[in-house]
């Protein structure tokens, strides 16, 4: 069995999280075995599966700047004490740098940087992040993107391998019965038009844009109501942003769901105003479930296969526009984009760390 240790800031559910948890359930576990290196110390949503199906977590500090010299010295005693990790994958964009520096120094001899986005978050560590953007090339023995997009931005002009963000299509297939308990769940009448949008409440995915839009929208449209779905940094933000627009009747924050499946199924309408992606999952599922979607046109034109999917610059005109003239659409059958089917990913990437297995043994 190849033991192969994924690097993670924590496994909470959210995209590239659920992403690794729908390659891990469906693979061949005789041959291939995930192991987490997260920098959470709390337990995290999905670490109780993990452990289930045979996989090990381990914690490390968080990757401030201050923690940077102690996280190295814990990082060489990692892997002195776990000489069995012959392949690192590391998912977390240009921090990647430093836990596939510490690999390279150890003497792993495949090392994996995997791009999920075409941007970078905005925060007191992006000068670092820049650095470190530059660097990855010196400490990265293989490059794995999402999409091109997320590829190209990363790893400028080198060559990737593309792992899709691919999912569990069944789980997402409309049933008009799980529809009408849910919205029997969440409070809204038949009349109710609901938008929801599903991410990380942070700078990327945007959501004071949509509460701003969505303040314009509402007085011409007061069918709608918007759900918005997921957690982070910017809750409070958020929170006082709603109450001092007056919305707090028309816009519910749901906060971090175990039912992502379940709530597609009540919605209307799908939106999506990112600041930068690279294939956004949520996007996928919400298209394999029937929905009509708004994407910012930050979107790669990968992700987007449905026809009910519409692309947007990111002004408020634009955005208001297109969600006062919404109308339900009776048809929730959408025709699945195949290369997002997890049952189809799983034997590529089997393929290519067979490969990069074999290239160790091959020296």
């Amino acid at each position: 069995m190849v033991r192969i240790l994924q690097v993670v800031n924590n496994m909470q559910r959210a995209g590239l999280e659920t992403v690794l948890m729908n390659y891990l359930r469906g693979i061949d576990k005789t041959k291939f075995q995930f192991d987490f290196l997260t920098h959470r110390s709390k337990e995290a949503a999905y670490d109780d599966e993990i452990r289930r199906m045979g996989g090990k977590i381990y914690h490390m500090p968080r990757l401030y700047p201050q923690n940077y010299h102690a996280y190295m010295r814990e990082m060489a005693l990692f892997f002195n004490q776990h000489p069995e990790y012959r392949i690192v994958h590391s998912h977390i964009d240009a921090m990647s740098y430093l836990p596939l520096l510490a690999a390279k120094k150890a003497g792993v001899p495949i090392r994996i940087a995997h791009s999920h986005n075409s941007g970078i978050d905005v925060d007191y560590k992006l000068p670092l992040k820049l650095l470190f953007k530059q660097e990855i090339p010196h400490v990265a023995t293989d490059f794995f993107a999402c999409g091109n997009q997320a590829g190209h931005f990363l790893f400028k002009g080198r060559p990737f391998f593309l792992m899709k963000n691919a999912i569990e299509v069944k789980r997402f297939a409309f049933s008009n019965v799980v529809r009408s308990e849910v919205r029997r769940e969440l409070g809204a009448n038949a009349k109710d038009i609901l938008v929801g949008t599903v991410g990380r409440l942070s700078y990327q995915k945007n959501q004071e844009f949509l509460v701003d839009v969505f303040a314009n929208v509402v007085h011409r449209r007061p069918d709608m109501k918007l759900l918005i779905i997921g957690d982070g940094e910017n809750r409070k933000k958020i929170e006082r942003q709603i109450h001092r627009l007056n919305l707090e009747g028309k816009i519910k924050l749901l906060g971090s769901r175990q039912d992502i499946d379940r709530i597609y199924q009540a919605l209307d309408l799908f939106v999506l105003p990112s600041r930068f992606e690279g294939i956004p999952v949520v996007g996928i599922e919400a298209q394999a479930a029937g929905l009509p979607c708004l994407f910012s046109n930050v979107v790669s034109g990968e992700a987007v296969y449905s026809m009910q999917s519409i692309k947007l610059p990111l002004s408020k005109k634009a955005w208001i526009s297109n969600m006062v003239k919404f109308h339900i659409s009776e048809d929730r059958y959408v025709s699945f984009f195949g290369g997002y089917d997890i049952d189809k990913a799983i034997p590529i990437l089997e393929k290519k760390y067979y490969e990069l297995e074999r290239r160790i043994l091959e020296g």
